[in-house]
């Protein structure tokens, strides 16, 4: 089973317009600010698909563009307007920022009520104690496809290779709240192979082109693959060795078209949420 995450985000992306509509008709129009520092292509990329998705479901966006060489403390004072702004909502802050930037201290400064990239310290701990709060928007996305998929989660073992913040953490979490049996595994992880070949559940998020081979994978077991590479020849690639792995799985996502857009559908979710909090 290829688990198609274009066609998933599409149906979730109209379930958030027709919300998006309803809190309008409130006089609630939902919005985003989005904040861009320096020139990383990529990042570019990654806002104009965000900027656009806003368009299509009625949430208003916001796009603050800033050089290279901005200050830190520029930065920090847009992020203090955004949170006293009462039509904003959401603030995202696009990642990786300058070098010379504190990313930590600018994603501490947004207001956790507005953090729909669910970044905050405050909603990090949230999820730890399972309390209502944003949830990092892949972490989510990913849970959304293996729902979507079918596949169980509750006793089965679950294998996250990669232990970022952003991704690995959050996610190891969530499953844990699905009664999942959780491994982490990074890059300094022993047998990695083998470790891999007992997930029920393995998602892969390191950044490392076909790092997962079909060797390391258990037959039917369920791949999510977060990873996006551009390979020299200017061709996407996953974390995982898509064209074998995919012989052996049982249900698998592809790179392009699955893991990325849930994110983009999840981020606009976490926007009308915390607009209709805001109307509350």
């Amino acid at each position: 089973m290829i688990i198609d995450g274009k066609a998933l985000a599409g149906s979730i992306r109209g379930d958030i317009a027709r919300k998006a509509a309803r809190l309008a008709e409130r006089g609630v129009r939902p919005g985003l600010a989005v904040i861009l520092a320096g020139e990383d292509p990529a990042s570019r990329v990654y806002v104009r698909n965000k900027v656009r998705a806003c368009e299509e479901t009625g949430v208003r966006s916001w796009l603050f563009e800033y050089a290279a060489s901005a200050t830190q403390q520029e930065i920090l004072g847009r992020i203090a307007a955004l949170n006293a702004d009462r039509a904003v909502h959401g603030i995202l802050v696009q990642l990786p920022l300058p070098k010379h930037i504190d990313a930590t201290r600018v994603l501490e400064t947004i207001s956790p009520a507005k953090d729909v990239d669910g970044f905050h310290a405050e909603n990090l701990g949230a999820l730890v104690a399972g309390r209502p709060g944003f949830v990092p928007c892949t972490p989510a996305g990913v849970m959304r496809l293996i729902e979507h998929a079918g596949v169980p989660l509750a006793g089965r073992h679950a294998v996250v290779v990669g232990r970022s913040n952003i991704v690995g953490k959050p996610l190891a979490l969530l499953l844990l709240q699905r009664d999942a049996t959780v491994t982490v595994c990074h890059s300094k992880t022993a047998n990695l192979a083998a470790l891999a070949r007992q997930a029920d559940v393995l998602v892969a998020a390191v950044g490392r082109p076909r790092l997962v081979t079909a060797e390391m994978v258990k037959p039917g077991a369920c791949v999510i693959d977060v990873g996006v590479n551009r390979l020299p020849d200017g061709s996407l690639a996953g974390d995982v060795d898509f064209a074998h792995a995919s012989k052996v799985a049982g249900a698998i996502t592809p790179v392009p078209g699955g893991v990325g857009p849930m994110t983009i559908a999840m981020l606009l979710e976490n926007c009308v949420a915390a607009a209709a909090r805001a109307a509350q």
